[in-house]
């Protein structure tokens, strides 16, 4: 089903006219339906003309983060990019007969987005993580991007009453393109409050991201990466943290598909 979108549609005044579908619903949760490729497009033009971005990924324990927290709800359909943070949402699309590219994977957004900074000479700020992995990811990052502007770092360990002096530190390095790694509820709170205070640019959620990047965690193999296993791979790195999102998230999101999949075709 497509949704009106006001935020996201035809970009005019950025020298190209931009033309993306409209939003999706995959089991009640809104979706972007855009390649890699045009997400990098639509970011790049927020950041031209202006605007504050919320750019947040969608995968099965987002999606159960939605239903059980309005509050979370409301926040993912505020957002101004949502895109398919994993396997499960296009498996989920496909089988709902939702037209949904690819995924768009947090962290492959990353990559991406770090290539159009330096491309288009965006400005780049890391928040999160612990304060060694966040600096050991600045300094991976710009050996790959030697030409991109890095805005500066911090670390995530702060309580949600320093919000508002977190903000003022990242703004005063006027960044393009914030990415925020810290884990969910209180990176969307975060990232929220950005919007409230006035701030200007792309601010992408990317979560474990900077433990990847900075070599402190390694990513699942690429057989496993396309095998849509990598949820595999991270339950294994970090079994008491990720057993019960994975095994129990996984269980509930499947039953979800498996009713919505009988009722639409009892509906057709």
């Amino acid at each position: 089903m497509a949704l009106a979108k006001e935020t996201i549609g035809n970009y005019e005044g950025t020298g190209s006219t931009i033309d993306l579908p409209g939003r999706v619903e995959v089991l009640g949760a809104p979706v972007d339906p855009w390649t890699m490729e045009q997400t990098v497009e639509a970011t790049d033009a927020l950041i031209k003309e202006g605007r504050f971005a919320h750019l947040i990924g969608v995968n099965a324990d987002k999606l159960l983060q939605m239903r059980d927290d309005p509050e979370m709800d409301a926040c993912v359909r505020r957002c101004e990019i949502v895109n398919a943070d994993g396997a499960s949402m296009v498996m989920a699309a496909k089988k709902l007969g939702v037209d949904l590219p690819e995924r768009v994977a947090g962290i492959d957004l990353m990559w991406e987005l770090c290539g159009l900074a330096e491309r288009e000479g965006h400005s780049v700020y890391l928040l999160g993580a612990k304060a060694e992995v966040v600096a050991k990811t600045a300094e991976v990052l710009s050996e790959r991007y030697p030409k991109m502007v890095l805005a500066g770092y911090r670390d995530g360990y702060f309580g949600e009453d320093e919000f508002d002096a977190v903000v003022a530190e990242v703004e005063q390095a006027e960044p393009d393109i914030v990415f925020v790694g810290i884990t969910s509820p209180k990176k969307e709170r975060l990232i929220e409050r950005f919007r409230e205070l006035g701030a200007k640019g792309a601010f992408v959620g990317v979560g474990g991201s900077f433990d990847v990047v900075s070599g402190n965690i390694p990513r699942a193999p690429m057989w496993m990466q396309r095998a849509n296993l990598e949820w595999l791979f991270r339950m294994m790195q970090e079994p008491k943290r990720l057993v019960k999102r994975y095994v129990v998230g996984n269980t509930r999101f499947y039953m979800l598909l498996r009713k919505e999949s009988k009722r639409s075709k009892a509906n057709d």
